[in-house]
């Protein structure tokens, strides 16, 4: 086993009982003893490691046991034979971070330390640009921020008058001299930023991520430099179904040992249960800052957040943003939001043979000139089955950036993109006819406000429908049966993250006569249309009796006349 001193120094400190860890670093301490610290062909970089650290301290701050250990990490490397050279390749071992903790912990202070390592001689690679990327200029320009001013502070610029000086300095770039690698900030809009030739891409805020783009662009710059490596920083956020959240699975898949080949090196804080925060000795399993014996940073940190803790008994309702930032555990509120993330995710099991099964159709097309969303809903048993599709106006996407990867759902066969003024009453009608040659469509219901849009193309089809005089009123009704139906896992919709991001965008809303409404968290970018179709198909839910055509058929055919 290979061995590191700050390394070895954290995972004492673990075994020793001297600091409190969360599973998620536990498992990843189990993860790199068993599966990377054995291998023969991985070393340590202890110059590296060392004149990092050291720079770190000289010119930042005091580094955190923890701290070290991450570093430790950037600067383990894989060595293995060109087959053309048989030469020695080296190369990090691992090339993605996930850096995730309670709120002032410390990761962009971090990432300026390390960042402005990698552009000098001790680092030791030319041209190892480094840029980092968030959602607002204001937060991209943390650590940048950090950087500049620790130079200006401390006169390491050139200047008129100065022949030498490590670093050139302006309000958008920093180089250093030596390397000519450069520090820049960006913010996430994929349109504008290409990737580039950069060493390294930090991703800032990426709770806020809704999807991949982004990041998959500024990659796209990465390995025309050696060493290249990403780091994703954030604490957790609201945004479900994200970049974020796809982190958190992948980082749980590698830590399980479902695929331990990853090279990913996810150091995950959070509290392990939300009764947890009642315990301020667990909350260093958030925030690895809180380990004792505390420094003075530490000590006024944990004060700020304590007193926001006991502040809670005054406002509860900030407890959502506490558990969130400060103990780095979403706590959904459950009188807002339809389903959990867990119970969201549930959904996605595999159909059951559905052909000539008896179903309802559902409807709902808040504008003809932005989505519209059909379905059909099944019984199986417990379980309802929801398969369902959407239209989307190519114009309306074109005047509104929506985040999620529409064009990658059109390709994947969950909604067709129409390059109309409207999207016609006949594709739904079509679709709809469509479906009743495969399975045992009953009828579609659709709410009244909808119904003189549609009714011409439905009689022309012949498809029969109910219309629902007030589809609000229906909400109250049957906000019980939807809430017991993901709580008990009860619904499926198949692969579908479309249906999920549906599902996601709606708010409950509670009106002063206590009945529920379901809105959308935001009436432009948060569309809803799909969850509210399988809303109406389940007005009718009784209907369904799991009759199976084929089964009626053959029976009818026994009988003699």
């Amino acid at each position: 086993m290979i061995r590191n001193k700050h390394v070895d120094e954290y995972i004492n400190q673990y075994k020793q009982g001297k600091i409190i860890l969360n599973k998620e670093r536990i498992d990843l301490i189990n993860h790199l003893e068993k599966n990377i610290l054995t291998r023969n062909d991985v070393f340590f970089d202890e110059i590296k490691i060392e004149n990092c650290i050291k720079f770190s301290e000289k010119w930042y701050f005091p580094l955190q046991p923890f701290q070290k250990f991450i570093i430790a990490f950037v600067f383990l490397f894989k060595k293995q034979k060109d087959e053309m050279t048989n030469e020695d390749v080296i190369s990090p071992y691992f090339k993605q971070f996930f850096i995730t903790l309670g709120r002032g912990g410390g990761k962009n202070g971090l990432i300026s330390a390390l960042t402005n390592f990698f552009l000098t001689p001790y680092h030791g690679i030319k041209k190892y640009d480094v840029s980092v990327v968030a959602n607002s200029e204001d937060q991209a320009k943390v650590s940048f921020k950090e950087v500049y001013d620790m130079i200006t502070d401390n006169d390491l610029f050139i200047k008129k008058g100065r022949k030498a000086a490590p670093f050139r300095r302006t309000r958008t770039e920093i180089e250093g001299l030596e390397t000519q690698s450069i520090f820049r900030f960006n913010t996430s809009n994929a349109e504008t930023k290409d990737g580039g030739r950069e060493g390294c891409v930090i991703f800032d805020e990426i709770h806020q991520y809704e999807d991949a783009q982004i990041v998959n662009v500024k990659r796209g710059g990465l390995g025309k430099v050696e060493h290249g490596r990403t780091i994703y920083i954030g604490t957790d956020g609201d945004v479900r179904e994200g970049f974020m959240d796809g982190l958190k699975d992948r980082t749980l898949d590698l830590l399980s040992g479902e695929d331990t080949e990853d090279r990913l090196f996810p150091f995950y804080c959070k509290l392990d249960d939300k009764t947890e925060v009642d315990d301020p000795s667990a909350w260093e399993k958030a925030n690895p800052m809180f380990h004792k014996p505390f420094s003075k940073y530490a000590r006024n940190l944990y004060e700020e957040v304590y007193t926001e803790y006991k502040d809670l008994i005054r406002n509860p309702g900030n407890r959502s943003e506490f558990m969130t930032k400060r103990m780095n555990l979403p706590e959904e509120d459950l009188e807002k939001i339809i389903a959990t993330r867990e119970e969201v995710k549930a959904t996605n099991r595999p159909f059951p043979e559905l052909e000539n099964k008896q179903c309802i159709g559902g409807l709902d097309y808040a504008n003809i000139k932005d989505f519209a969303a059909v379905g059909l809903l099944f019984r199986d048993g417990e379980d309802y089955i929801w398969k369902t599709h959407s239209f989307v106006r190519k114009g309306f996407l074109d005047s509104v950036k929506l985040k999620p990867p529409i064009y990658e759902w059109e390709k994947d066969g969950l909604l067709t993109i129409v390059d109309e003024p409207s999207i016609s009453e006949y594709y739904i009608a079509q679709w709809f006819d469509d479906m009743r040659q495969i399975y045992g469509l009953e009828k579609v219901i659709v709410d009244n406000y909808r119904i003189d849009l549609i009714r011409r193309a439905f009689e022309e089809y012949g498809i029969d429908y109910e219309v629902i005089r007030s589809p609000r009123s229906i909400h109250g009704l049957l906000a019980p049966r939807i809430e017991t139906m993901f709580a008990n896992n009860k619904i499926v919709f198949d692969n579908n993250p479309l249906m999920r991001w549906y599902t996601n965008n709606v708010a409950v809303k509670i009106k002063p006569d206590g009945n529920k409404e379901f809105i959308k968290k935001d009436e432009i970018r948060r569309k809803t249309d799909g969850f509210h179709a399988m809303l109406h198909a389940l007005y009718r839910a009784d209907d369904l009796l799991e009759v199976d055509l084929n089964d009626s058929l053959d029976f009818l055919n026994a009988i003699s006349f």
